[in-house]
Parts: structure tokens; C-alpha cells; sequence
């Protein structure tokens, strides 16, 4: 008979970090708060009407009056699937953009979904060539969807998202944005821009824990949604169930047990950013990523993506030739805890991603991040 394992005896006390990496963000005091609230019931009168606030805080951020928007019980990863999976039909042709990692999952999730995806491909580090797409929409008349990153976490660099989904537009295609490096840290204007699908998460730029992913549809999306031929592959994620839970009239239809504090920290970051107001939000991580390229040009470090390309929030920096890129990344959270990401894909080895998203956008955290890349380099 095995002995019985040893079982841990206390509480975890996480240690204290900066989180300057590509996700999650510094939780504020104020979210963490919220989290340790009572729990209700999902079901509660009082968390239904909770759930139309946040709704309609939601609606705010994302600049848009689609009723159909709320966050998925999962994070942004789940909010692409659903997506995808609710809008794309086993034959559907999809273009996808491809410019880093998450547009090549974007591509997995339609061919798993049974599409078939028409690649669109840029170069890790450059965003998506407007020219591409409407040449791939030309030569494939009758796409289903057009697909991109807006914010590609993983190489730092920003499409025009304005310009593809006009595009879509012009094509008679829907089209399916991924937000979750975007939301709240960038101008987004979901009505303006005739976006029709679009997700994010909650552990970015809103500085919720992660758990969460915000999406919206346009009243064209939910039309295609309840005009499939088809069921949905996911149960968990078909719009056509959820959103019985999420909009009922005069009742919820009880749909999955939905993470009720995780909800009132969601709740409570979106006021946090009605507060500051969007613009001030965008302004101020623009200004902290300027405050950072000065003290990376001082450090001669330089940034991967072009000027007219790159993400306040996210930047991948090239690493020095002969540089230690692990141990760097090490010392700088043993010694002087703080994290920063690493590359992925074609980039790892090649870059840190230095996240400055929602309350990790401050001119303390550059400041601070500026000395122990100076103090560990410098060594």
C-alpha cells in the first residue's frame, strides 16, 4: 500500500509581482475588492440586474449598441471559438488574416469548425496587409466571414481594423475580430466600423482577473447565427442558448452556473473605466508606451514593429545579439519582481513582450521596468 502524499498545510500566499507581460495585468485593489463579495445565486434577482449593468457597460467599451453582448463564463481563447463556431458552418469559406499566433489559431478554430480557411499571410511583426485581403476577397467571391487580429499580443503590432471590416463589408462577408489585446487600451469602435463578431478578455486592458471573455455580435451576426443549417458543435457555446440566459425577457433560462464573483470584478473594472472615460484610457496608454521607447532608446533597445504599427500596450522588444533572453527574464522576476513575456513562435528567443495594459499602464511601472532592464543588462 502507497504511503499517503504529504498535503499542503497552509493558504497560498502568492508572492508580490509587477505584471508587465503580455497578460494578465495588475489586478487593481478595487477589482480584488469586488471578487470577495457575498456570493449570489445566478439566478438572484440582484445578480440579474448586475448582469444588465455590465451589459451595458460593456456596450460602452466596445462603442456599440448590439443587445447581444455580454462576457463568455471562459477567457478570450473561448470567446474566438464562439465566434467562429457559431458563425461558421461545416463548407463555409473564411479568410484569415495570419500575423502571429492568435491568427493562426483563429485558423484552427474554423477548420475545426469544418470551414475552410483561405490564409491571408503578413509577415510575425507587421500587421495585416489591407491590400491582401481585398485581393483575397476578389479572387473568392461568396466568403462566409473575414477574420483578423486587431491587437496581435503576440508580435505587438495593431491592423487596421476599420479599413478590413469595410472590406468584409463590400464582399458581403461577416466579419470576426479579435479584440483581446485591444479592448480598452486602443481607439475601437465596434458600430462605427460595421463589426460584426468581436471578443476580447477580461485580464488585459481591463485589469480583471483572467476568466472572462466580452464579445458582441451586430444584429447581421445573430441573423447568420439563427439561420444555420446546422447545430452548433459547441453546446457551451451556442449563442442560440446563452443568449436566453443573457437576455431573457421577464426571466433567465438557466444555461450554465455562471462565475458570479469573477462577474462583480468584471463589474466593477468596467466602471473603473466609465470613469476615466475610453478616450482618456486610450490616451494614457499612449503615453506611457512613449515613455517607454525614450528609455528603450537609451538602453539601444529597439522595438520589432514598425512606428506606425505598434501597440501602446504591447511591446516586443529585439533582443540584443548575445544577450541571455531566460535569464534575463529570470532576474528581472527573482530580483527585481517583475514579469515580462517572452517571444512565441518565430520570435521566441528574438523578443520580450513588455505588456503596459490597464492598471500595468502607469509611468511608476515604466519607470520601474526601465531601471532593472538597465540594472540586469548592465551586468
Amino acid at each position: 500500500m502507497s504511503a499517503a502524499p504529504t498535503l499542503p498545510h497552509r493558504s497560498f500566499d502568492p508572492p508580490q509581482r509587477l505584471l508587465l507581460g503580455p497578460g494578465p495585468s495588475t489586478v487593481p485593489q478595487r477589482v480584488l475588492d469586488a471578487l470577495a463579495r457575498p456570493t449570489l445565486g445566478h439566478l438572484d434577482p440582484a445578480f440579474v440586474g448586475l448582469m444588465d449593468e455590465i451589459k451595458l457597460l460593456l456596450r460602452h467599451a466596445f462603442r456599440t449598441q448590439n443587445a447581444l453582448t455580454f462576457p463568455i463564463s471562459a477567457p478570450g481563447s473561448a470567446g474566438m471559438e464562439a465566434c467562429v463556431v457559431n458563425l461558421v458552418e461545416p463548407g463555409d469559406r473564411v479568410v484569415v488574416c495570419v500575423n502571429g499566433v492568435f491568427g493562426g489559431r483563429m485558423r484552427e478554430n474554423v477548420l475545426r469548425a469544418g470551414g475552410v480557411p483561405i490564409v491571408v499571410e503578413d509577415a510575425f511583426g507587421q500587421p495585416v496587409s489591407v491590400d491582401k485581403v481585398e485581393a483575397a476577397l476578389k479572387a473568392n467571391p461568396g466568403v462566409k466571414a473575414l477574420g483578423f487580429v486587431h491587437a496581435e499580443t503576440s508580435t505587438g503590432a495593431r491592423s487596421d481594423a476599420q479599413a478590413l471590416c469595410a472590406l468584409a463589408a463590400a464582399h458581403g462577408a461577416l466579419s470576426i475580430v479579435d479584440a483581446v489585446t485591444s479592448l480598452a487600451g486602443i481607439p475601437l469602435e465596434v458600430d462605427a466600423w460595421g463589426i460584426d463578431a468581436i471578443y476580447s478578455g477580461s485580464q488585459k486592458c481591463l485589469s480583471c482577473p483572467p476568466g472572462l471573455s466580452p464579445v458582441s455580435f451586430s444584429e447581421r451576426a445573430v441573423a447568420a447565427v439563427r439561420a444555420r443549417k446546422s447545430p452548433v458543435q459547441s453546446w457551451f457555446l451556442d449563442l442560440s442558448l446563452v443568449m436566453n440566459y443573457w437576455q431573457g425577457e421577464g426571466g433567465r433560462s438557466y444555461h450554465h452556473t455562471a462565475p458570479v464573483n469573477m462577474l462583480y470584478a468584471l463589474h466593477e473594472s468596467l466602471l473603473m473605466l466609465a470613469e476615466e472615460g475610453l478616450e482618456a484610457a486610450w490616451a494614457r496608454h499612449q503615453g506611457n508606451h512613449l515613455r517607454l521607447r525614450a528609455g528603450l532608446d537609451a538602453l539601444g533597445l529597439e522595438l520589432l514593429v514598425p512606428e506606425a504599427a505598434r501597440l501602446p500596450q504591447l511591446n516586443a522588444i529585439r533582443i540584443p545579439e548575445g544577450v541571455d533572453d531566460p535569464g534575463v527574464r529570470r532576474a528581472l522576476l527573482n530580483e527585481h519582481r517583475i514579469e515580462i513575456g517572452a517571444g512565441l513562435g518565430p520570435l521566441a528567443g528574438k523578443v520580450w513582450r513588455i505588456g503596459l495594459m490597464g492598471e500595468s499602464s502607469r509611468p511608476e511601472c515604466v519607470d520601474r521596468v526601465l531601471a532593472a532592464l538597465g540594472h540586469v543588462l548592465g551586468r
